[in-house]
């Protein structure tokens, strides 16, 4: 079987509280381990896509609305639909990323804000973080 689903790869999340909303691939298991017997990935999404701005609006509310809002989860691979797309993560996230302690997890969901919050200002994947209207 040709393996699919690689860091990287964008992916539609289809179960759960973020269900139709578009994540990439951070860390990929596709045995699973001890702990989650079966295939699943770590993924980096999309919860709060930037909102649409006008001249008129502050310079306050323009920084305010076009904020980037992230989640980070592990999810099995049976509730996400992969798609044709790539992101190039680089080193921006590789090794950075842990899941076990919640307190770790809380400073690695705010480096995966940043990036793609830094991504979204200098206008690389910006389909990334458009709503999927659907």
């Amino acid at each position: 079987m040709v393996k699919f689903l690689k860091t990287g790869r964008v992916v539609i999340v289809l179960a759960g509280r973020q269900a139709g909303k578009k994540a990439v691939i951070l860390q990929n298991s596709e045995f699973g381990n001890k702990e989650r017997p079966y295939g699943h990935c770590v993924v980096a999404g999309v919860e709060k896509p930037p909102q649409r701005l006008l001249r008129r609006m502050t310079r306050k509310a323009l920084l305010r609305r076009s904020r980037v809002g992230a989640f980070l989860k592990v999810y099995n691979h049976k509730h996400l639909m992969p798609t044709r797309y790539n992101m190039e993560l680089g080193t921006e996230l590789r090794g950075k990323i842990s899941i076990a302690d919640p307190t770790k997890r809380v400073v690695s969901k705010k480096t995966v804000q940043k990036v793609f919050q830094h991504r979204f200002n200098l206008g690389k994947n910006l389909w990334f973080f458009k709503k999927l209207r659907f």
